[in-house]
């Protein structure tokens, strides 16, 4: 079964929100197994980054295939996290109008690396 989502969760190992946060990541990762959870530590792993800068953490990219959805900054609740997830999981919640320019390339990336592993 393919993925129907793939939520990458962009942090860094110095940031103490990020350390908190990822276990929570990894919690609802475990409750939504129809959908694909990356931890992506923009530092070790900057060459996925290319020109986008992440200023604020949690930032996620939440994406149905290579099509971002979702692009920001999140507070570290598990309830957002899932009602995030839940909401862009129904197509019908799927906004067609928005657009994330600046997650394309950044998405395409991920997508790539993650099937190399």
């Amino acid at each position: 079964m393919t993925p129907s989502l793939l939520v990458a969760c962009l942090c860094a190992q110095w940031c103490g929100s990020c350390r908190e946060y990822r276990g929570v990541f990894e919690e609802i990762a475990r409750k939504f197994p129809q959908h694909r959870f990356l931890w992506v530590d923009i530092e070790d792993q900057a060459g996925l980054m290319g020109d986008v800068d992440i200023e604020n953490f949690p930032s996620l990219a939440i994406a149905d295939a290579a099509t971002p959805l979702f692009f920001g900054t999140v507070l570290p609740h598990a309830a957002h996290l899932v009602r995030l997830v839940e909401t862009l999981a129904d197509a019908q919640n799927r906004s067609a109008g928005v657009a994330f320019p600046e997650a394309e390339g950044l998405i395409a990336r991920i997508v790539e690396a993650a099937g190399r592993k």
